[in-house]
């Protein structure tokens, strides 16, 4: 059975803000932090296991595993990007029965041509709305908990096709039994406010650090309608910005040591990974 955290919270009228995780590191720290809902990013998840684009290259069977690695990892629900649905209408039946079985909470499907692009970049193409409509139905109709697992349907159709034809779509997509709708890349603070004015469903906003979305507080994001909130990109961009630093400064000092780079704890991390039922296993069990 799903995680009923997320339905519960929607239930409530809490706001929800979820950080987007793309490693194990990333997932233990948000244990540490005490997250209850985090995001499986598709962009973040591919650069960080295969270090490819998010471009459609990663396969159903790539991503499921990740997914299931970061469930078994997470003390939180966990929201995964399923992209397509990796295919047909064969296909989105099978991913949400994996994602499901993997112990994906909600399951995140947009519609994209195949194979799509990361709903920040160009040369986006979507799908006709009926064929998109199908993929929800079969979706709601895959899960077999049909009350805590939820599908939560994107549009791309902004960048390509206008914020009107964005709107019919998740019209549509409301109709065919999305649980939450995901608006991707308006692009200012007004195509946002129309979409939530216009659908009781809960929206769900992209806060993508350096993509097309205006990054508003959750406190403006509550304001003006969403329910809740993704940041998929921050731990990322983080990461890499402080691994660039630590580098450079290892390159031109010879050390790692340096008052300007802050560093996790190495054995407070140890305790956080594990290592103390290692060691008590060890202290068991060793001759």
């Amino acid at each position: 059975m799903a995680n009923p955290i997320l339905r519960q919270k929607l239930a409530a009228g809490e706001f929800i803000t979820i950080p987007g995780v793309q490693d194990m590191i990333a997932t233990v720290m948000t244990n540490k932090v005490g997250f209850d809902i985090i995001y499986g990013s598709g962009y973040w998840l591919t650069a960080s296991s295969l270090g490819l684009p998010d471009a459609g290259i990663a396969t159903y069977t790539q991503m499921v595993d990740r997914m299931r690695t970061i469930t078994r990892t997470s003390k939180a629900a966990l929201i995964a990007d399923a992209d397509t649905g990796y295919g047909g209408l064969l296909n989105v039946h099978h991913t949400v029965r994996g994602y499901e079985e993997a112990g994906v909470t909600a399951i995140q499907i947009e519609d994209q041509e195949f194979p799509k692009k990361c709903g920040h970049t160009p040369f986006k193409r979507c799908v006709p709305i009926e064929d998109m409509v199908e993929k929800i139905k079969v979706a709601s109709e895959a899960r077999e908990d049909k009350e805590n697992f939820l599908i939560i349907a994107r549009t791309d159709a902004r960048a390509s096709l206008g914020v009107d034809d964005a709107m019919r779509r998740m019209e549509a997509f409301a109709k065919a039994g999305a649980d939450i709708l995901f608006f991707e890349a308006p692009q200012s603070e007004e195509e946002m406010r129309r979409a939530c004015e216009a659908f009781d469903l809960p929206m769900m906003a992209n806060m993508a650090d350096g993509g097309k979305t205006p990054i508003l507080p959750a406190s403006v994001l509550k304001e003006i309608g969403y329910s809740l909130a993704i940041f998929p990109a921050m731990t990322s961009l983080v990461a890499a910005a402080a691994m660039e630093k630590s580098l450079r400064h290892l390159k031109e000092a010879g050390t790692s040591l340096s008052p300007e780079i802050p560093m996790a704890d190495f054995n407070e991390f140890c305790r956080l990974i594990g290592f103390e039922e290692v060691w008590d296993f060890e202290k068991r069990w060793a001759r």
